[in-house]
């Protein structure tokens, strides 16, 4: 017997709905999504041994300004981010969007915080527990496709032509908005413990002007007008206790407080100078010597040559507290007290790439250029 035309009908809209159930699942942002997690990270133990030894390489793009973080080297992909267990160089976990590519992705607080563009704009962005992969928050945003992110405590900073955002790591939500004024571009941007300093043009002027604002607020803290010698090139190297500034031949140590330059440095090779602050400590590298500066006064406390950038100083027991900056140099990597520059230990290696920052993890150097990751063990 045939079944009944109402059994037919029913059949047949449910075998509908399974279809068309199988095709938005195809389409969305679930199917196109592959995430996987890990149990938390332990510190490993440890200091970098007398000499060392490359453990493992991975290239990648882009990847955020500190790569390491909850106990997990973070590195970025077209569609997503992973992290890798920085002794064995292991994936722990991941988290790709096959449907979008990734804008930008930074570390803070614990989280890795990455945008996507799904079509023209950066519109998506997701926060993932550092350690685990865990996602803790997502929120759809409106930053144009050519944003970048870059971030200090407590504050995610988004990076466009037209304007920046702030957004909370630990939260979701947006702190605070600069709009430029009408027929100004911003030439770089950077964030840190002094704020979010901004570097913009002006109706193709000859002079730009830095602005400093709270990171928190956005309430304007100073202009300054800047303009480079038989127009030199003009670019922040950082926003904190002192802000570093490269203008033509020459990086400028401002102060915080009011933008006086506390410090100079000439640049005479073609090598990026680099910048990390901490603790009332300034570090400056600009053509193959690092220049440690105080950062109240901008006088220089000591100088030693450098093939990199140390990241913030490590725990040591040779540095009775304060902790050991790891400086990459033409014999390996020097353990240094913050303040006098006094070698506290090496780590000897030949042949270490120019231009990376160094970071200890236990007894595991990571070291990040601009385009990979490289582990010294």
């Amino acid at each position: 017997m045939r079944p009944p035309l109402r059994v037919l009908i029913w059949t047949a809209v449910t075998l509908g709905l399974v279809v068309v159930a199988a095709l938005l699942w195809r389409g969305s942002d679930a199917a196109a999504t592959e995430s996987t997690t890990a149990a938390s990270a332990g510190v490993p133990a440890g200091t970098p041994a007398s000499a060392v030894s490359p453990a493992w390489e991975r290239g990648a793009q882009p990847l955020p300004g500190d790569v390491v973080e909850g106990g997990r080297v973070i590195l970025g992909s077209a569609h997503g981010v992973s992290a890798v267990d920085p002794t064995s160089g292991d994936e722990a976990w991941r988290y790709t969007r096959s449907n979008a590519r990734l804008c930008g992705v930074t570390v803070t607080n614990g989280v890795v915080v990455a945008v996507f563009r799904t079509e023209d704009r950066c519109d998506e962005a997701v926060a993932l527990d550092a350690g685990t992969g865990v996602r803790t928050w997502s929120r759809n945003v409106s930053f144009l496709g050519d944003a970048t992110l870059k971030s200090t405590d407590q504050i995610v900073l988004a990076i466009s032509q037209t304007g920046v955002v702030t957004l909370d790591p630990t939260g979701n939500n947006i702190r605070w908005r600069y709009h430029l004024p009408e027929g100004c571009l911003i030439d770089d941007a950077e964030v840190g413990s002094a704020g979010v300093a901004v570097l913009q043009t002006c109706d193709d002027s000859e002079t730009s002007q830095l602005r400093l604002l709270d990171g928190f607020t956005g309430k304007a803290h100073w202009n300054h007008d800047v303009t480079a010698r038989d127009g030199g090139d003009i670019h922040l190297l950082g926003a904190d206790q002192l802000l570093g500034l490269v203008v033509g031949d020459q990086v400028q140590a401002l102060a915080a407080d009011d933008a006086s330059v506390r410090h100079r440095i000439p640049v005479t090779g073609d090598e990026e100078p680099q910048q990390l602050s901490f603790g009332g400590v300034a570090l400056f590298r600009v053509d193959g010597t690092l220049h440690a500066l105080d950062a109240p006064s901008g006088a220089q406390l000591w100088e030693a040559d450098a093939r990199g950038l140390s990241s913030a100083p490590v725990a040591d027991k040779a540095a009775a507290g304060a902790g050991t900056l790891l400086v990459p140099d033409d014999n390996g990597f020097s353990r240094r007290d913050p303040r006098s520059g006094e070698e506290l230990g090496r780590s000897s290696l030949a042949d270490l790439p120019a231009g990376g920052t160094a970071s200890g993890v236990g007894s595991v150097v990571v070291y990040r250029l601009p385009d990979r990751v490289l582990a010294y063990s």
